[in-house]
């Protein structure tokens, strides 16, 4: 059959199960918005505020329901809107196609009205990108589009369609997905070789993140950590891959995390790395991590082996088809005397914070995390912008599933969270999302709150306002003799005020016994809620290891 090039785009999108874009239409994209138009029912297209909202949201969509998230943009400022969002799904590993429109084929090169060479500004943070001119090159660019991003380590793609492309019609014939290659695998042997590590290891650990997470490794960690009692950590991209009530999950490792997963670390003389890649957040001082262990590796990335931290052995497979023919091999083992060790270096490194308490009229993180994850479910979503609030998030919600924590971790992009937020609950409408933010992150894409209302998504933005930019103001503190450059912005914001400026629901919680009777009242919204809470601007995050420093450098209070 003919179609034109927008209708097109519409029936490989449909091909792909696609039911849900995120974006915001213009000038160059007027021929695809068309097409998009007579497919209403079918797919629905959700307007953001910005298109950078749009990319997040995108994300967010993804990370929630492991599926490709797809965003739409028009030419020069459109485009160039998307950057940051493509970038924090390529540092986080999210499958994303990215499409985007641009000016005519004649007008390319001519610095035409609102042109960008926009896969030249992408070629660093894409898996791959896409030029298109013609119509009858659309349909194979956006089915190897959705293949690339589901192949291997996950990551967006971007394709730049031309407005004549769009608009030309040529033949098109329905076809299936194009086939994902199956994901590595590790050979008898070399699994073999890691069990009998494991085996002769007395003081073991395992050290796992954002793979082992893609890979839905969690029930197979689980069952290593408990046959062979070996204690586990994670990184932020992994929280709720093993639930925080399993006594072998020593939860957060890294600059942030926990003393007795540092010390775990340390302390071994076998490290498991599950999905991995050593990065600068977790292996400081990449030269004497974990010095005193044998370390091994398991990725599907080649590409991520040796790159951080030089390691004993490396398998290139998929975590859990590792981990499911790595179980048989390893022998069942007690080590109590390492588990006592840990026990100990949690009492003897405790990071000591004020009583649970509301007495004393202000709140501190901890007690306000602990206040949501008891008035949730464990089906509720988590969703962190970037910033202080984002580790206490890290460091204090009871995670208890896999795709339950939404956060910019490679990037670290500061206005992540509102987009991830829409993109989650879109995913997931019976679920919770719970949108956890600071005042400086939350300043950056509050305008999201309108595409929240326009579509009634009952997001709760629990806003940590300390009125500093408090991660970089700790920093000042502690490394630059509290020389405050930039971070005490002597802002004024009413956040309960815009947020029914934009429709939403708004609430000001001074202490902890107010953010409970507004997060119940919030609770039983239909559509969008803001919860400013007053923290303390000196409240820090720790424990804490400086860059380039060692566990024994650890900053507890």
């Amino acid at each position: 059959m003919k179609l034109n090039g927008g209708n097109i785009v519409c029936e490989v999108l449909l091909e792909h199960g696609v039911d849900t874009v995120f974006g915001y239409p213009g000038g160059a994209a007027l021929n695809l918005y068309d097409a998009l138009y007579g497919y209403q029912g079918k797919i629905r297209h959700v307007l953001t505020a910005h298109e950078q909202g749009a990319s997040h949201a995108a994300d967010g969509y993804a990370r929630a329901s492991g599926k490709t998230g797809v965003v739409f943009a028009t030419s020069g400022p459109g485009a160039t809107n998307l950057v940051t969002g493509i970038a924090a799904a390529f540092m986080d590993s999210v499958p994303m196609v990215a499409i985007t429109s641009n000016v005519a084929s004649s007008l390319i090169g001519r610095d035409a009205f609102q042109e960008i060479y926009i896969t030249g500004v992408t070629l660093p943070i894409t898996k791959h990108n896409f030029f298109v001119n013609r119509a009858d090159g659309l349909a194979h660019a956006l089915r190897e589009s959705f293949r690339i991003a589901n192949t291997g380590r996950k990551g967006p793609v971007l394709i730049d369609i031309t407005k004549n492309a769009t608009a030309e019609s040529c033949e098109f014939e329905p076809m299936a997905p194009y086939t994902v290659a199956e994901l590595p695998k590790a050979a008898d042997w070399e699994v073999q070789e890691v069990a009998d590590l494991i085996n002769k290891s007395e003081r073991p650990a395992i050290y796992f993140g954002g793979g082992a997470t893609a890979s839905g490794a969690g029930g197979g960690l689980v069952a290593l950590a408990e046959k062979a009692d070996i204690p586990a950590a994670h990184t932020i991209m992994a929280a709720g891959v093993i639930g925080s009530e399993n006594k072998r999950n020593l939860g957060l490792i890294g600059m942030h995390g926990t003393v007795a997963a540092n010390m775990a670390i340390d302390n071994a003389d076998l490290v498991i790395a599950l999905g991995t890649r050593f990065s600068d957040r977790v292996a400081l001082n990449m030269e004497k991590f974990a010095k005193r262990a044998k370390l091994v590796q398991v990725d599907i990335d080649r590409s991520e082996i040796n790159k951080n931290v030089s390691v004993d052995v490396s398998v290139i497979s998929d975590v859990k088809y590792f981990l499911e023919k790595l179980l048989p091999l390893v022998e069942e083992r007690r080590r109590p005397e390492r588990l006592a060790a840990i026990d100990s270096w949690k009492e003897k490194y405790r990071v000591e914070k004020d009583a649970d308490s509301d007495s004393a009229g202000v709140i501190k993180p901890h007690q306000l995390i602990g206040r949501i994850c008891d008035m949730t479910d464990k089906e509720t979503i988590y969703v962190t912008d970037v910033g202080q609030h984002q580790m206490w998030a890290a460091q204090y919600i009871k995670h208890k599933n896999t795709n339950s924590f939404l956060t910019s971790a490679g990037l670290g992009a500061m206005g992540y969270g509102y987009g991830a937020s829409i993109g989650a609950q879109m995913a997931f409408p019976g679920k919770r999302v719970v949108h956890i933010t600071g005042d400086g992150s939350f300043h950056m894409n509050m305008s999201e709150a309108c595409t929240a209302v326009s579509n009634r998504l009952p997001i709760i933005s629990v806003i940590f306002n300390n009125r500093v930019l408090g991660m970089v103001y700790q920093w000042q503190n502690a490394f630059y003799g509290g020389r405050l450059s930039a971070t005490v912005p002597e802002r004024v914001t009413d956040f309960a005020k815009i947020a029914e400026g934009f429709g939403a629901r708004g609430f000001r919680a001074n202490t902890l016994g107010e953010f409970e009777s507004a997060f119940a009242a919030a609770l039983k919204e239909n559509g969008p809620s803001w919860i400013e809470c007053s923290i303390d601007r000196e409240e820090k995050v720790l424990p804490m290891i400086p860059n380039g420093a060692t566990v024994e450098d650890i900053i507890l209070e």
